[in-house]
């Protein structure tokens, strides 16, 4: 649902999306919301999210990259921010999620990141909510970045898992297997515990609670997977090399 990055490696510096960008912007969440719009939905544990938001006052919403379609429709217009690289993709993606209604903020390698990221952080302990896909921008898949640790430290906010998963589907040949839905086909989104990160962490701790988010996506995944009757998910990779 958004590009992952370090605290080193936010920035915020807006990049005008030039006109090819938003014209296929445009069409790509066209086509997404006329997906979502013909699926019949199963959502699961929705009410775990809205109630974590509204306890918490900010939160930071974890899926995997390559679901992140469904998610999107979901979530739409709540004003959630998504964060998303200074690429040529991210100049697409960024007016994406503009349009379905997420605030973006834009952000890649380079001088003044931490500073930046301090201010996004400052931003979910004043109630925002974080979308953030800790396997992005380019994978592994399905492998967690320690990034979502900085924000869910520095912020005191907890981290939601969520998945979605569809029947029929058509998984693209990309480093996430991005998952697009069939028209009308039957979809699922799931919602997971909310995951609260200690302060204070070593080495071991880190890994533990890197391990702690991967296991709580997949074990959502796993679920909105079964909603739909596909088997079991095959174990895969959950922490950063």
């Amino acid at each position: 649902m958004s590009e992952t990055m370090t605290a080193t490696s936010l920035a915020t510096e807006e990049s005008r999306p030039s006109r090819r960008s938003a014209i296929l912007g445009f069409a790509i969440w066209a086509l997404a919301r006329a997906i979502a719009g013909t699926l019949r939905l199963r959502t699961e544990n929705l009410d775990i999210l809205d109630r974590t938001i509204s306890a918490s006052g900010g939160a930071i919403i974890a899926s995997w990259h390559g679901r992140s379609l469904i998610a999107a429709n979901v979530l739409r217009g709540r004003g959630y921010v998504a964060l998303i690289s200074l690429s040529r993709d991210g100049d697409v993606q960024n007016h994406i999620f503009r349009r379905f209604g997420f605030e973006t903020v834009r952000g890649s390698t380079g001088r003044g990141g931490a500073r930046a990221a301090l201010l996004l952080t400052r931003r979910i302990k004043e109630g925002a909510v974080l979308a953030f896909t800790p396997d992005g921008p380019r994978g592994p898949t399905h492998v967690v970045q320690p990034g979502i640790l900085f924000f869910a430290q520095r912020s005191g906010r907890p981290i939601i898992p969520i998945a979605a998963s569809a029947r029929p589907r058509k998984l693209l040949k990309s480093w996430d297997s991005y998952m697009i839905p069939i028209p009308f086909a039957r979809a699922s989104f799931v919602v997971g515990e909310p995951i609260y990160i200690p302060q204070d962490l070593d080495e071991a701790g880190e890994a533990a609670a890197l391990e702690t988010v991967a296991r709580a996506i997949n074990a959502c995944e796993a679920r909105a997977e079964s909603l739909m009757g596909y088997p079991p998910l095959a174990e895969t990779p959950s922490l950063a090399s």
